[in-house]
């Protein structure tokens, strides 16, 4: 959301930026050429003045200083003119000891020429004919002042632009807040979900975020469905077969079967590897209970039920116990961490004397879990034999290993890595690095 924020602010800074540049420019463009336009009025009046002040005297043509404004009589006093005709040339008295420079032709100059004292002049050249010569006056007067007030204007146009702006991107920022605070919610909520804190999203929601909730509020309604319906399955088929199973048993041990003990003996042990196999499921599903979807697994929470199941069904003189940090939780599915560390202790448990330990540690890289028996182990010669393909000793009841290729192949799925080594307690050291999920 916070990205969306930033991108938003940006993109509304650009725009509001350009384009206030653009219109600030092109005001003070127009409000000057329209400034120009009436000072060249004024100017086009003060030449057709000078033209009326020439008359004819006893030498000639002369020029009327009673009908000159007296701001041409003041040194430097920002109106100046100059008079050009024949071979000769009069200028104001308020240029002092200066000289207008002569236009090369009649107008309006645009760019602004340089004046007594620094000052920046705008010059109008008019050619006239009068008493049968021809006649050019240049005009000018000093536009200093007006383009000192175009930066005053630009100066205090630019602080209340700035003003407005942050005053616009204040806004923004609440409206924008306001508008994406129901998509901050439904992110918080599919968070709760992914923690198995909750099992929908709340309804109450925009009108354009009401068909995004209803899909994955049913979305989420159908895989917990499914779910519930694949595990009673799976428990209404285990409890129908373990009566069946019972009865096949019970014949393969009769006396019935005492002429061929091989196929007595063949019989028993298939069967019984499919009563292990289908106990272990029946435990796989009591273990995993009742629980929302995605819920994160809490050790504290967790691991006392699981060994006291795990004691239940391979007896009391078994000591289980654990080592795992205060309020850990590890960032992986609940069900799928019982169903790997409830094949590592169920593989511990079958083969360990007396004791068996969990450990659970958070490290640079991830987090480790060791389980460690006091069984017979398993050689190193043979440990490789566990992982590769065409051998399933989890499937079998006359070695180590029951389990593992589960194992194997979840942690596979999450990076990681699965190492036996030779416990301290004598027996096999299960050791399972998984990597930090983000």
């Amino acid at each position: 959301m916070k990205s969306i924020q930033r991108r938003l602010s940006l993109g509304l800074i650009s725009v509001m930026v350009i384009v206030g540049l653009v219109l600030a420019q092109t005001s003070l463009w127009l409000f000057e050429m329209g400034l120009q336009r009436y000072l060249e009025s004024g100017l086009r009046n003060d030449s057709e003045n000078l033209l009326v002040a020439l008359v004819r005297g006893p030498m000639g043509v002369q020029l009327d200083e009673q009908r000159l404004s007296p701001a041409y009589q003041r040194p430097f006093s920002g109106h100046y003119f100059r008079i050009d005709f024949a071979d000769t040339h009069w200028r104001s008295r308020s240029l002092w000891d200066q000289e207008l420079p002569q236009l090369p032709q009649a107008g309006l100059k645009g760019n602004l020429q340089l004046g007594p004292e620094g000052q920046q002049l705008l010059v109008l050249r008019s050619d006239y004919k009068r008493f049968g010569q021809s006649i050019s006056i240049s005009v000018a007067q000093d536009y200093t002042p007006v383009r000192e007030s175009f930066r005053l204007m630009r100066q205090i146009g630019l602080v209340l632009g700035l003003a407005a702006l942050l005053l616009i991107l204040l806004l923004q920022r609440v409206t924008v807040r306001r508008a994406l605070r129901p998509l901050e919610t439904a992110r918080n909520q599919i968070a709760q979900l992914q923690q198995g804190q909750r099992s929908q999203l709340d309804t109450q929601v925009p009108v354009e975020l009401e068909p995004l909730v209803a899909q994955i509020n049913h979305l989420l309604a159908h895989t917990e469905d499914s779910l519930k319906r694949s595990r009673n399955a799976l428990g209404n088929l285990g409890h129908a077969l373990k009566t069946p199973l019972a009865v096949l048993l019970s014949v393969a041990s009769s006396e019935q079967l005492k002429d061929h003990p091989q196929l007595s003996k063949l019989l028993r042990e298939q069967l019984e590897q499919v009563q292990q196999r289908l106990n272990r499921e029946l435990n796989r599903a009591r273990l995993a209970g009742e629980t929302l979807p995605g819920a994160l697994f809490d050790c504290d929470g967790e691991l006392p039920g699981l060994l006291a199941t795990l004691n239940m069904i391979h007896g009391e003189h078994l000591d289980l116990s654990y080592r795992v940090p205060p309020g850990l939780q590890l960032p992986w599915d609940r069900e799928d961490l019982l169903e790997l560390l409830g094949n590592l202790l169920d593989n511990a448990c079958k083969w360990a004397d007396e004791e068996i330990v969990l450990s659970i540690s958070e490290t640079p890289e991830g987090f480790r879990l060791v389980v460690e028996d006091d069984g017979p182990g398993i050689p190193e010669s043979q440990r490789d034999q566990v992982f590769s393909r065409g051998t399933r000793l989890d499937e079998q009841t006359d070695g180590h290993g029951l389990g593992l290729g589960i194992v194997r192949d979840i942690v596979e799925v999450w990076g990681g890595v699965l190492l036996l080594q030779e416990s301290e307690l004598g027996g096999l050291k299960v050791v399972v690095d998984l990597p930090r999920r983000h």
